[in-house]
């Protein structure tokens, strides 16, 4: 049974329905040089949902990387949000188990502004820490 919300709208940006191919990589030690993969559902200037296999927690930080290119929305996306290595930095906010093991993740951009802040700066520092030495290695 699909629940249908009939109340006022929260979100403050539209959601577009965008349904692309999406790769990613959780920042932590243990993870970071996986390139693992989904799809995205929609997207809008301050986040996406997606659908993918591997188990996130709510407040993991992930490197995505989709193709924001025929976004319309994209020169928004670009100006306020976190780009490393041509990926967006996005923290995990829900995650609703699905039916075949896997998972529909609600993803918030990272902003530039957050960057700096001392819950986020450690995990987005340990990225490009990681990234930049697997890159010397290469």
């Amino acid at each position: 049974m699909d629940l249908i919300y009939v109340g006022a709208e929260r979100r403050q940006f539209i959601r577009l329905d965008f349904e692309a191919p999406l790769s990613f990589k959780v920042c932590k030690k243990e993870t970071v040089t996986r390139l693992l993969s989904g799809y995205t559902s929609n997207v809008s200037e301050t986040g996406l949902l997606c659908k993918i296999t591997e188990k996130v927690n709510i407040d993991d930080i992930l490197w995505l990387a989709f193709d924001r290119g025929t976004l319309s929305i994209c020169s928004e996306l670009e100006k306020n949000a976190l780009i490393y290595q041509s990926g967006v930095i996005g923290k995990v906010v829900r995650i609703i188990p699905g039916d075949l093991g896997d998972f529909e993740v609600g993803i918030s951009f990272v902003t530039r502004e957050e960057a700096n802040l001392t819950h986020i700066y450690p995990k987005v520092h340990f990225l490009e820490t990681e990234l930049n030495a697997n890159d010397k290695q290469a």
